[in-house]
């Protein structure tokens, strides 16, 4: 497995990362004994880096992550993130981005996966109510408690970021990249290189679209959370199928899966760039890392991207977009 380096403070990573959110919720049913075994499958594949969050499945995916790095935690480059919060009825509340909130969010994380100290830690959403400084002060605190080691944030916008990185350096930012969700190429990628940040590409599959699993909206289970996104509904979902149509006629002339090509797109963007394809399953997994072998000609990505330019996809990435980029 190729290694990438993150930022300026030391942090290497596998080029590769896992995304473990759909293990617990939002993608269909759960099945823990798979997701557990596709988590072990990683690490043998030397895919080290993972990433989950206090919010995702309630809490239950740390708790998840770490039954299945107990024993394994030399292995693991163990990412998680705070803010985001929950209500009771599982509706999001606000963003919390208080001092106080940070140190409570990080220790209940550490409880959770069962571990001493978090290798990367990221403000998941920026919270408009908190001045950022505040926020990574107390991010910097844990750091000098040696509770984390690396600090990122997640949809943060370019200002936010200089202002964070003036407290104390960033080392990760984490967006939404991928063939249909390039808008971080215009501002937010140029801003985190002229200031040695590395970039952490989440949902590079297109939550599964580019795949080319999904011929209609219907294949969707009834449970999940990608039918409330606007890129899978109506018009928009048959326009984005024609885009994947153009991806899979590429794919399939250099003998590699949809997947396979689009992931080695984004990994062909840059050695400061790190996906993290999330998968519950070992099949998709080994599909996913064998990716890292595939090498893009200049023409082919010529021909990537004169068939899915910047802002070929229709309908916005999220139904209320008001959380990102702030």
């Amino acid at each position: 497995m190729e290694m990438r380096r993150l930022g300026g403070q030391g942090l290497v990573v596998s080029a590769l990362g896992l995304g473990c959110m759909g293990m617990s919720e939002f993608y269909g049913t759960a099945d823990e004994r798979e997701s557990i075994a596709t988590i072990h499958r990683a690490l043998e594949l030397g895919v080290d880096f993972l990433d989950t969050a206090d919010v995702y499945g309630m809490s239950k995916n740390e708790e998840l992550v770490g039954r299945a790095i107990q024993g394994r935690r030399h292995q693991v480059v163990l990412a998680t993130k705070f803010g985001n919060t929950r209500l009771p009825d599982g509706r999001f509340g606000p963003v919390n981005g208080r001092p106080e909130y940070v140190r409570q969010a990080c220790e209940a994380s550490l409880r959770r996966l069962g571990v001493d100290v978090i290798d990367l830690y990221y403000q998941h959403r920026v919270d408009p109510t908190v001045p950022i400084e505040d926020t990574v002060g107390a991010m910097a605190d844990l750091v000098r408690q040696g509770k984390v080691r690396h600090l990122g944030l997640s949809e943060a916008a370019p200002a936010t970021i200089r202002r964070a990185h003036a407290v104390h350096p960033i080392t990760a930012l984490q967006t939404e990249y991928s063939l249909w969700s390039r808008d971080p190429e215009d501002e937010i990628l140029p801003a985190v290189r002229a200031l040695g940040i590395g970039f952490v590409a989440y949902s590079p599959l297109g939550r599964g679209f580019l795949t080319g699993r999904f011929r209609r909206a219907e294949d969707l289970p009834k449970d999940d959370h990608r039918i409330t996104m606007p890129r899978f509904q109506g018009e928009n979902f048959q326009k984005n199928l024609a885009l994947v149509e153009r991806i899979k006629a590429i794919a399939a002339e250099k003998s590699v899966t949809p997947a396979q090509l689009a992931l080695a797109w984004v990994l062909a963007q840059g050695q400061d760039i790190v996906p993290i394809p999330g998968t519950k399953r070992r099949t998709y997994l080994e599909q996913n890392a064998a990716a890292v072998a595939v090498r893009l000609t200049s023409e082919d990505l010529r021909r990537i991207n004169e068939v899915v330019p910047n802002g070929a996809a229709a309908g916005a990435r999220y139904a209320d977009m008001s959380r990102v980029t702030l």
